[in-house]
Order: structure tokens, then C-alpha cells, then sequence
């Protein structure tokens, strides 16, 4: 388990004060001007050295991301924008930071505006965060205040922060489309190249970034980057929220080590599964985009980025999704598949079409109402979509598809034969008809 010393997230229950006050009593602010006296170079090789990779689900890494930007302006003003969006079924990690701590967000925004000279930064907050937007504006209005951001402020890096409120796509959590939507337009993602660090908002250099892996930058700036560095394995290393739901005893969001073992995670923090863990059927390791991994694999699965790709899956925004054997596993899928058909921006042939498709077959095979020729068939189809699209969206609607056909397609199979025995005279609704 982690050490209490090496938590970041000091106020995730929201048990103390979460403005200004209370953030500087835990450690928030503390010589932050001392972090940008020592460059921007040094920030930027300190969170390489971390090992910082993004927390918002690729995973990329965060110091090698801002280094894209260019270091000298062109005249062009460069711009910081934080994905807040959090749309992911299953994800709400980014929601506790910006209600119960905003103040290591607004920190982390000036750090890392600093390290790549961006003097303005935008916050997407998702439209329907009511309380963590308020918080949030709060605690950028307290900055403001006491002239820790803005102009001519005390670190003597002129800061502006613009909080923006989502209107609850999902799409837009993607970041291309995410600056679509704040520049005005429909959400939906732009071809690449040009990326972001060269043509971004307002076609000026821009990076974008997850809350929780701007929120860690000042605790890695202070303690150094030896430290996290220091923490999960190599490759795989920090901190990491994890949001637990589904059949636990009790779900939760909590900090632990990455490369926990997903045993041990929900032992330690969620009182275990609900009937015992060989009540367990299967577990979404990343948000309701990640491929299923079945039970059998679950005793041996480490909860980083390497240790879910080694049995096919994600480790995505860590939220776990937990199910236990009384769960219809293919309506379950069918559900997912119907939310994405219904957040598909419809801008790429083989998403919008697909994930109608996906859905329709899914639904009747809920109910046994399909043949098994269809499985390949549909397995045939995720393929098609999966990487043949603008954005991940495809690629995230295919795959949960995917881990039901790999791991149960035994039990499409027995249900179309129950079915075939038995075939009932009314079609039973299903999965968000």
C-alpha cells in the first residue's frame, strides 16, 4: 500500500477545507516561485525524469509532450488547456480534485504554463459538474486574490486562468475536438497532422493535459522527481486514482501505488467483492472503453499500463468496474455499445455506421435472438472500425466488444441455443431501447 507521506491528494474525501487556507496548510503553494526561478528547462527535464506518463488514459508521457512545444514564440501565443471533461462510464477521479482540492490544479496550471511559456490556460470543465466547477471558479477567483496568478502576480510570470463549462459530450473529451468546442465550433476531432503543439486553439501552440496529471506537477517540482520516480515500477511510475464501482462492498475513489494488484486494491479499499472473490465474473480495468478481463486473469493483474496490457486490456483512467456472477455479461456489453452510439460525433464513416450495427447485434444476442455465424461477423466488424476512424473513439467502442467475444463468447453461443430450444414469441427489450 502507499505510504501516507507520498499521497498528493491530501483532501480527496473532502474532509478539510478545500480553499485557499486549508490548501496551504497541506503543503499547496509552498515555494512555488523558488520551482519557476529554477526555468523552464528544469521543469520540463524534472517531469520527464518522473516518469509522469498521462493520466487521463493513453498514458503518454508528460514531459516529452510538453517539450513539443516550441520554445521560442513566433509571435503566436502559446496556450495550456486542461481536459476536465471526464465523460468516461466508470471515471470520477478528476471530479474529487477539482471539488475537495482545486488549489493543487490551479498550482499545477502555473508550473506547467510556465515550463512551456503559456501565459493564458483553459480549463473544459464537463457541463454537468455543478459543485466541482464552482469550487473550481472559487479557487481561481482566491488565486487571483492573493495575486498568485494573474497579472504582474508574485511569481512574476503573468497567469491568466479561464474556467469553460462542457455542454456533456462525451467527444469532447477527446482533445482535438475538446478545442473545437471551446473555439465555438461542433465538437468533433480534427485530422493530425498538424497536432496541437504546433496548430492548436486558436491555431496556436497548445498542450493538452488531463486534471490529475497537472495536479501531481507541483508535488513532483517540490519533493523531486527521484521520489516519484520511486514509486510502482519502472515505466509504470507515481501515484494514481483509482475509481472502484460496480459489485465491491464498498465502492470508492482512492490513492494507491501504481502497479497495485487489483486483488489487493479492492481487498485494502472496497471490502473485496460482493460475495467473495470466486463470486467474481470480470473486471473493466479502465472506464467502460478498456476490453473486460475474466476472473481467472484477475488474481495475477497488476493495475499499471504494462501489467493490463499483458492480458489484452488498458489501464485507460483507472476507473475499475467490478462484476460479479449475477451480471448478464452480453446485455451489459450491449448497454456500453448503445452509449456509444449515441456519443459518436458521426464525422467517420465506419463509427457512425458501426456503432448502430454493434448495438442492434449486441441487443439480440442478449436474448439469444442471432446466429452463431454472427459472432465472427460482428468481431469482423470492430476490426473495421478500430482504427479506421479520425480519433480512439472507434477504436474505444470496438474494444469492449472484442473482450466479450475473446473471453465469453461460450455464453453468446449458449444463449442462442437456449433460444433455438425455446424461442419466445415477443422480443424482450433490452440495453436502453
Amino acid at each position: 500500500m502507499l505510504a501516507d507521506k507520498d499521497r498528493i491528494f491530501k483532501n480527496l474525501y473532502g474532509l478539510y477545507d478545500w480553499g485557499l487556507e486549508g490548501a496551504r496548510a497541506r503543503g499547496a503553494w509552498d515555494g512555488t516561485k523558488a520551482i519557476l526561478e529554477k526555468g523552464r528547462d528544469w521543469i520540463i527535464n524534472e517531469v520527464k525524469a518522473s516518469g509522469l506518463r498521462g493520466r487521463g488514459g493513453a498514458g503518454f508521457p508528460t514531459g516529452l509532450k510538453w517539450s513539443f512545444m516550441p520554445k521560442q514564440s513566433d509571435g503566436r501565443p502559446h496556450y495550456l488547456v486542461v481536459n476536465a471533461d471526464e465523460s468516461e462510464p466508470g471515471t470520477c477521479k478528476d471530479r474529487e480534485i477539482m471539488r475537495h482540492d482545486p488549489h493543487l490544479l490551479v498550482e499545477g496550471c502555473l508550473i506547467a504554463g510556465f515550463a512551456m511559456g503559456a501565459h493564458t490556460c483553459f480549463i473544459y470543465i464537463r457541463g454537468e459538474f455543478i459543485r466541482e466547477r464552482e469550487h473550481l471558479q472559487a479557487a481561481v477567483d482566491q488565486a487571483y486574490a492573493a495575486n498568485l496568478i494573474g497579472k504582474n502576480n508574485v511569481h512574476g510570470f503573468d497567469f491568466d486562468i479561464i474556467v469553460h463549462h462542457g455542454a456533456g459530450a462525451y467527444i469532447c473529451g477527446e482533445e482535438t475536438a475538446l478545442l473545437e468546442s471551446l473555439e465555438g465550433k461542433k465538437g468533433q476531432p480534427r485530422l493530425k497532422p498538424p497536432f496541437p503543439a504546433n496548430v492548436g486553439l486558436y491555431g496556436c501552440p497548445t498542450t493538452v493535459n488531463n486534471v490529475e496529471s497537472i495536479a501531481v506537477v507541483p508535488d513532483i517540482a517540490r519533493r523531486g522527481a527521484a521520489w516519484f520516480a520511486g514509486i510502482g515500477r519502472p515505466n509504470n511510475t507515481g501515484t494514481k486514482l483509482f475509481c472502484i464501482s460496480g459489485h465491491v462492498e464498498k465502492p470508492c475513489t482512492v490513492e494507491d501505488a501504481m502497479g497495485v494488484p487489483l486483488r489487493e486494491l479492492l481487498d485494502t479499499h472496497c471490502g473485496g467483492v460482493r460475495g467473495g472473490w470466486s463470486n467474481l465474473l470480470a473486471v473493466i480495468p479502465g472506464g467502460s472503453s478498456m476490453p473486460l478481463i475474466p476472473a481467472h486473469d484477475c488474481e495475477r493483474l497488476l493495475m499499471d499500463f504494462d501489467g493490463t496490457r499483458e492480458f489484452k486490456s488498458a489501464l485507460g483512467t483507472a476507473a475499475v468496474i467490478v462484476m460479479d456472477k449475477s451480471t448478464d455479461i452480453i446485455r451489459a456489453m450491449a448497454r456500453i455499445s448503445y452509449f456509444y452510439k449515441h456519443e459518436s460525433c458521426g464525422q467517420c464513416t465506419p463509427c457512425r455506421e458501426g456503432m448502430g450495427w454493434m448495438w442492434r447485434v449486441l441487443s439480440r444476442m442478449a436474448e439469444g435472438r442471432a446466429h452463431k455465424r454472427e459472432i465472427d461477423m460482428l468481431m469482423e466488424v470492430t476490426t473495421q472500425i478500430e482504427g479506421h476512424t479520425i480519433c480512439a473513439f472507434g477504436d474505444g467502442a470496438a474494444w469492449p466488444v472484442q473482450g466479450l467475444i475473446r473471453h465469453f463468447r461460450h455464453e453468446i453461443e449458449r444463449r442462442i441455443d437456449d433460444y433455438s430450444a425455446n424461442p419466445h414469441p415477443e422480443p424482450v427489450r433490452v440495453a436502453a431501447e
